[in-house]
């Protein structure tokens, strides 16, 4: 219920309290599993993360709240507080930053993901700048389907000046960079913002060296908005060609009814989830991945429009699903159907695309976010690219949500970009791959 409203912003005004913040914290970014290993205890968080390298940061904005005063604070995950950075109401600075963006000049607070590129990029190179926006996904998708669940009004936000919003939070860009805020709560309008001064932080340094890949910071470069007047022209939808009228045989999808659907709360959830290591061969049912692709829908964000075409669209390799034929698949939303593209058995393709893994081979379904870059590059200039890979991501997100909500199991996974178009072409004729997940039943991993 709550990844279903997710998709729709709460109507009303809410105050956010110390007590909500705390909570949404926890259930988007905190650590929610700790498991002992002979090598010593392994924490992990609410949302998943390529390599689980954790690279992604929260800052909160707010204007004084009954049990909080206004400021500006950096969510320390390790030991779950929130450090004051600057003291004061600084909002009227991203008001600014996101010329006048309506829902950020009515939000109590204002959330901001970052993400410092280091910490993936040791393992992923130049690859981790699509992780930044992969990793945010994930955890914005816990965050907007518990914002959801509690009636808070919330919108994602990705037009703003760079240059203000990361000299307000003192990042050096060249390390760590803002990617995305999120308006939370409606209030009454922000007044004037303190000058932004210097900050005198202590830090620790991640490691002895680091190596600098120069590709990452060309691309947040050439994607980065440098004037109010820039985002003001840039916010809006862009014109997504709707999907070819199918011409293969449709599947009609069938979600499980209210009173089959699991009643767990959104926290339960969360707390339950996972990703999944292994996965048996073993089908899963019709119902359960209908229900499943139901969680894909828009995103309240200053980028998407109520009712617009979304930047990606979802294919999908069936492996087991009962009452559905093994073969490729293109899913159309208005329809709540599958357009079959290919039959076949593609249980070893599936793992070769997947960077030749037994997990996508192994699933009973990998659903890929494929767009077409060419209008959504038109319309916002090179910070499509980001748009496109944070919305594919937090649909992944909520397709995780949706599959642990099911008791099954799922997990992100790289791949191979330009086969996978290859592999549903020519539907995919043009498209790039986003994002990845594969959904099945997880097999137990015996401790130690």
């Amino acid at each position: 219920e709550a990844l279903a409203a997710s998709v729709v912003e709460p109507e009303g005004e809410r105050l956010p309290d110390l007590k909500f913040l705390a909570r949404l914290l926890h259930y988007s970014a905190g650590i929610t599993k700790r498991i002992r290993s002979p090598h010593g205890e392994m924490l992990f968080r609410a949302a998943s993360c390529t390599g689980a390298l954790y690279h992604i940061d929260l800052y909160l904005v707010c204007g004084d709240l009954p049990d909080l005063e206004a400021g500006v604070y950096y969510f320390g995950v390790h030991d779950f507080t929130l450090r004051r950075l600057r003291r004061g109401d600084f909002r009227g600075e991203l008001v600014r930053a996101t010329a006048d963006e309506p829902a950020v000049a009515l939000a109590p607070v204002i959330l901001i993901c970052s993400s410092t590129f280091w910490r993936n990029s040791w393992k992923y190179q130049a690859r981790a700048y699509r992780h930044c926006f992969w990793d945010s996904g994930t955890i914005l998708a816990n965050l907007l389907a518990m914002t959801a669940a509690h009636r808070v009004p919330a919108r994602v936000v990705c037009g703003f000046v760079d240059d203000r919003v990361n000299r307000l939070l003192w990042l050096e860009p060249q390390r760590e960079v803002a990617l995305a805020l999120v308006a939370l709560g409606r209030d009454s309008s922000i007044g004037q913002a303190p000058e932004v001064g210097p900050l005198a932080l202590e830090t620790t340094a991640l490691s002895r060296s680091e190596v600098d890949y120069p590709a990452i910071r060309a691309m947040h470069e050439a994607s980065s908005l440098t004037e109010e007047a820039d985002v003001a022209a840039w916010r809006g939808a862009a014109a997504v060609p709707p999907l070819a009228l199918p011409s293969g045989r449709l599947f009609p999808l069938r979600s499980l009814s209210e009173e089959e659907a699991p009643q767990d709360s959104i926290e339960e959830v969360i707390l339950r989830r996972g990703s999944s290591r292994r996965f048996a061969r073993q089908p899963i049912s019709l119902e359960q991945l209908s229900t499943a692709l139901s969680s894909i829908g828009g995103i309240t964000a200053d980028f998407a429009q109520p009712g617009e075409r979304l930047l990606n669209d979802a294919y999908i390799i069936v492996n087991a699903v009962e009452g559905l034929p093994c073969g490729s698949y293109v899913y159309h939303a208005e329809r709540s159907a599958l357009e079959l593209l290919r039959e076949g058995e593609f249980r070893d393709q599936a793992g070769d695309l997947g960077l030749e893994q037994a997990l996508p081979a192994d699933a009973s379904a990998n659903v890929f976010f494929l767009t077409d870059l060419a209008p959504i590059l038109e319309r916002f200039g090179n910070r499509g690219y980001r748009l496109a890979q944070l919305e594919a991501a937090i649909n992944g997100g909520r397709l995780y949500l949706a599959s642990y909500a099911l008791r099954l199991g799922a997990t992100g996974l790289t791949f191979y970009d330009d086969d996978v178009t290859d592999f549903f072409s020519p539907h995919t004729a043009g498209k790039s791959a986003m994002f990845l997940v594969a959904l099945g039943h997880s097999v137990k991993q015996r401790p130690g």
